[in-house]
């Protein structure tokens, strides 16, 4: 298989790509592919709301059957430790509100792109943001991060 992504490098998810983990929905295995090359996943913790969020949805619409549902978020709560964990911080707000005005996000996808843009002035190595929002994926290219629907589609 050839690679995608590259070596050494940092795979942030969003809610919309960590969902894809854990429900077949297009684009599953793009994620699990980005994953498995990745060095390190990371997400924000408001993350583990929205993904739970998520999940309940699809049972409440029963697209999930209860032991589905328990099924899915057993995984994922064993999963979770496993993420690199950005916290939800005083600065982190702060830079979250800023990105909101500058880019017409909803809330918690302008707390996605913050905690995105903290990793990627903070770290080394270089990050890729996976997320499935068009809005959210435009926004983090110009803040200058490499972004997974890009790399899939070279």
């Amino acid at each position: 298989m050839e690679k995608d992504v590259e070596n050494n490098v940092w795979l942030y998810l969003d809610t919309s790509a960590l969902v894809k983990i854990y429900v077949e929905e297009s684009e599953s295995d793009t994620v699990v592919s980005a994953i498995a090359q990745a060095e390190t996943v990371a997400t924000c913790v408001i993350s583990y709301v929205e993904t739970h969020a998520a999940f309940a949805r699809l049972h409440r619409e029963q697209i999930f059957t209860d032991e589905q549902f328990e099924v899915v978020k057993h995984e994922f709560v064993e999963d979770w430790e496993e993420y690199f964990q950005i916290p939800f911080t005083q600065s982190l707000m702060q830079r979250a509100a800023e990105l909101a005005e500058i880019y017409a996000l909803r809330a918690y996808d302008s707390v996605q792109l913050a905690a995105a843009d903290v990793l990627f002035n903070q770290s080394e190595q270089s990050v890729i943001f996976a997320s499935f929002d068009q809005r959210l994926n435009l926004a983090a290219s110009r803040l200058g991060l490499k972004l997974l629907s890009e790399i899939r589609a070279k």
